[in-house]
C-alpha cells in the first residue's frame, strides 16, 4: 500500500521533548499544516468551516522508527512498567501513524505557501508528515464515560509555572501561554523527579531551561537557538 504525505505540520516545537504528551493539552499552541502542492486545492476543503475540530492521521518518521516490540515502557507510567504496545499510544509501533485531534482555526489560502490551515492544541513535531485530515464528529467520536486504563485524567494537579519577565518579554502573548500550558503539565517522564536538575526543551527560537520543585516549575534560562 502507497502512502503519500498531503501536508506538513509547522509550530515551535522542533523535538519530542516538551510537546504536549496528547492533544487537546494545550489550546494556546497554534501549528500550521501546509498542503503539499498537489493538494494544495482549496476545493477539496469546501465545507470544512462547518467544523469545529479535525483528526489528524501522521507519521512518526520525524521522532524515529525503532524495531517492533510486542511491549513498551511508557514514561507516563514511570518507565518501568510494560504494557501491550497495542494498549498505549508509544511512537515506537510496526506502522509508525499517529491520530490527533486538533481545533480548527481557520482555512486560508496565499500565493506564498498554498493552503493553509491553522490548528489549535496538536501534539506533533514540527515538520511531521500529515498522510490525511478528517472532520471530527461529537456523536460518534466520542465517548465521555468510556474506560480509559492506566490513561485516565491526569490526577496530577498542574504545577505553578513561574517565568521571570525578562524571559516571559521573549514571546508574544499565544507562545507564552501554551509554554505556560506545557510546562504545568509537567513534561518530564514519569520516572524523573530530581528537583536539582535542570531540564530543557527547544521552543520557538529558543532552548528552554527550567527546574521544578515543591509543586513549581520554573523557568531559569531562555537561550536564543543558532
Amino acid at each position: 500500500m502507497d502512502i503519500t504525505p498531503i501536508a506538513r505540520i509547522y509550530n515551535d516545537f522542533p523535538t519530542k521533548f516538551g510537546l504536549p504528551r496528547q492533544s487537546g493539552m494545550s489550546e494556546h499552541l497554534l501549528s500550521k499544516i501546509v498542503m503539499e502542492p498537489a493538494y494544495a486545492n482549496i476545493d477539496a476543503f469546501r465545507g470544512i468551516e462547518g467544523f469545529d475540530c479535525l483528526w489528524l492521521i501522521w507519521a512518526f518518521k520525524p521522532m524515529g522508527k525503532r524495531a517492533w516490540s510486542p511491549t513498551v515502557r511508557p514514561p507516563k507510567l514511570g518507565g518501568n512498567k510494560r504494557t501491550g504496545v497495542f494498549a498505549t499510544r508509544s511512537p515506537n509501533r510496526p506502522n509508525p501513524i499517529g491520530l490527533t485531534r486538533v481545533r480548527l482555526i481557520s482555512v486560508e489560502q496565499n500565493d506564498r505557501e498554498g493552503v493553509v490551515l491553522t490548528v489549535a492544541g496538536a501534539d506533533l513535531m514540527n515538520g511531521t508528515e500529515i498522510l490525511d485530515i478528517k472532520p471530527y464528529l461529537p456523536y460518534a467520536d466520542s465517548v465521555p464515560d468510556a474506560a480509559s486504563g492506566p490513561y485516565g485524567i491526569d490526577m496530577r494537579p498542574a504545577l505553578e509555572v513561574v517565568i521571570p519577565p525578562k524571559i516571559a518579554a521573549l514571546f508574544d502573548e499565544r507562545q507564552l501561554a501554551a509554554l505556560r500550558e506545557v510546562l504545568s503539565f509537567d513534561p518530564r517522564p514519569g520516572y524523573q523527579d530530581d528537583p536539582e536538575r535542570q531540564y530543557g526543551f527547544a521552543y520557538g527560537q529558543y532552548d528552554i531551561r527550567f527546574r521544578i520543585a515543591d509543586g513549581t516549575v520554573t523557568v531559569t534560562e531562555a537561550e536564543k537557538r543558532a
